[in-house]
């Protein structure tokens, strides 16, 4: 089966950032809005055909939030930022889980808004990058999830159809992508995620533990 995950917040704890939002907002509860601000930031890169790297996307929204907050963010800020995120852990049971897809002859992808040097350390820091048998990044297609094309990219990597593959990330707009697209989608409800549950088809499989998860999403047919 052609599994594909995406990286940050599905895989790898974004909570690590945490120190950074309370040191300059007094409240580690400003990291949800960063990352809010920077979907748009990304989205909207795509609706007007102007793709940015991430990194850049990322520096930005952080500043964006420091002037809604009277807050001045610096150089030093950014990159802080920047080191954190190439630098956060796996969320606990993924690597085990990831092996046992592997052990069980499953073809793993990892499909990621971030630039391909930066995704590819970020797995490698977490010790993940073993059981991958890819790492795509959205800049091969120069659009951001969930465009259709970087799902799309990843189908046309493997030389199979969306159909033949199943997408599983933690974000509902990445699943309602990759279900746009043709792909399966499996939610893994990580703390503080949701879908909305009169969503119909999407997503396919749901579960707030990603071994449960991922279990039952191998044992259906695809």
């Amino acid at each position: 089966m052609h599994l594909v995950f995406d990286v940050n917040e599905t895989l790898l704890d974004t909570a690590a950032l945490n120190p950074l939002f309370s040191r300059l907002f007094g409240d580690e509860a400003f990291r949800p809005m960063w990352f809010l601000t920077l979907q748009e930031e990304w989205m909207t890169t795509t609706l007007i055909d102007r793709f940015e790297p991430f990194a850049t996307l990322a520096k930005r929204a952080l500043r964006q939030l420091g002037a809604t907050q009277g807050v001045e963010v610096t150089s030093a800020d950014e990159e802080e930022l920047v080191e954190r995120v190439l630098t956060m852990p796996a969320h606990a049971g993924a690597a085990d889980t990831l092996a046992m897809l592997k052990r069980k002859g499953h073809t793993l992808t990892a499909l990621t808004n971030s630039a391909l040097d930066a995704a590819q350390g970020q797995l490698t820091r977490a010790g993940l990058i073993e059981h991958f048998d890819a790492v795509l990044s959205v800049e091969s297609v120069s659009r951001y999830k969930p465009a259709p094309a970087p799902y799309r990219h990843a189908a046309d990597h493997w030389s199979v159809t969306a159909e033949e593959m199943v997408m599983i990330a933690a974000h509902g707009w990445d699943l309602l992508g990759a279900n746009a697209a043709g792909m399966k989608t499996a939610f893994i409800a990580r703390p503080g995620k949701a879908m909305d549950p009169q969503l119909e088809g999407v997503p396919d499989w749901y579960d707030d533990d990603l071994e449960r998860l991922m279990r039952r999403v191998v044992a259906e047919e695809v």
